[in-house]
């Protein structure tokens, strides 16, 4: 994911404590993600950033819509989107850590770029399988889809009427 400018907080001229930040992501956000099943959306994010003399803590929430593909149909799907992410940025410190929710700035940073921890956050929250509610879906693709798909009965295991015989066996009148 390509850095954003308008994603980027500067952070040397803020006060110790908490800060609010918005952002809203349209197509500008989904082309740069480089990615092929994003075809746009309308997300709004929230970032809380609490800032300390060592660190910056920045929870992100995205709520929105993203237009994507269903997975059964292949049609456009809108899909509501609702995630958070908590980061956790080093002030100064050496990037010796085994935990991806720490990451060390260099002593010279006075900026934090969060497109890319929006893009896990959103990314994160989309579910594993995407598809249209029942019904929904383009009824010509379904009405393929009934057609090649096969219905067979499941052929019964003949040790399991062995298991079923053990349990006849000792079960008490």
């Amino acid at each position: 994911m390509e850095a954003l400018k308008e994603h980027t907080i500067p952070f040397t001229g803020l006060k110790d404590g908490q800060h609010q930040f918005q952002f809203e992501l349209g197509q500008a956000f989904f082309d740069a993600t480089g990615e092929e099943e994003f075809n746009g959306g309308d997300m709004h994010v929230d970032v809380t950033l609490d800032k300390t003399p060592t660190m910056l803590v920045t929870h992100i929430q995205v709520d929105g819509t993203v237009t994507t593909t269903c997975d059964h149909c292949n049609a456009a799907l809108d899909l509501r989107v609702k995630g958070e992410q908590r980061q956790i940025f080093q002030l100064h410190g050496e990037d010796q850590f085994d935990d991806d929710e720490l990451v060390a700035l260099d002593a010279k940073a006075h900026s934090i770029n969060l497109s890319h921890y929006i893009y896990e956050c959103l990314r994160l929250a989309l579910p594993a399988r995407r598809v249209h509610a029942p019904g929904e879906c383009d009824p010509e693709v379904d009405a393929v889809l009934g057609k090649l798909s096969v219905e067979h009965e499941p052929v019964p295991d003949p040790r399991w009427d062995a298991l079923k015989q053990l349990k006849t066996k000792g079960a008490k009148p």
